[in-house]
């Protein structure tokens, strides 16, 4: 039986033996690190400056939306209580993209923030784009499935996550 036998034959990448598949493996969350993070700052940013948006009504406006989403939402108790105030909400899921897109970008937080994208992108799922038909017109189900893999992986690499645990690791003697 050779279930247990490495038998592949490439050649090792300059890395002290790794080869480009571990390399690969190590940076893979990277690329989806950097869009999830860029897109949430760039969406709290955009509603954080639009005038038309953080208002209780008008054209463009949180409070108009969500009373247009509310009886197509999967759950219009959460419609409602955005309506309770409409601007508060607006400004919390705006504050709650730009803290989750910065934690995510840089690293800090990295599941915790992961775990706030997700959550925020189930929010507007389950109201905004509920009714979206076929169910994968809907952009924020794919969000969701997005921000998984970094509530489970955190930030590996380049994050300040990785900075302190590096530096815990010193200050300990490398042995953690």
């Amino acid at each position: 039986m050779t279930h247990g036998m490495h038998t592949d034959t490439h050649s090792p990448y300059l890395d002290g033996g790794r080869d480009w598949r571990d390399t690969a493996t190590r940076y893979a969350l990277l690329p989806l690190r950097v869009f999830l993070g860029v897109t949430f700052i760039y969406a709290g940013l955009d509603k954080l400056t639009d005038s038309a948006f953080l208002k209780d009504s008008g054209s463009g406006s949180i409070g108009d939306m969500m009373r247009a989403v509310r009886d197509s939402a999967a759950i219009p108790d959460m419609v409602d209580l955005a309506l309770e105030s409409p601007v508060g909400f607006g400004y919390a899921i705006a504050c709650g993209e730009l803290a989750v897109g910065i934690g995510t970008l840089i690293g800090l937080l990295a599941r915790l923030a992961a775990l706030g994208g997700a959550l925020i992108s189930l929010s507007l799922w389950l109201t905004v784009s509920w009714a979206s038909d076929p169910y994968y017109y809907g952009n924020d189900l794919a969000y969701l499935m997005a921000w998984l893999p970094l509530v489970l992986a955190g930030a590996p690499m380049f994050s300040v996550d990785a900075a302190l645990r590096a530096r815990r690791r010193q200050r300990a003697g490398g042995y953690r």
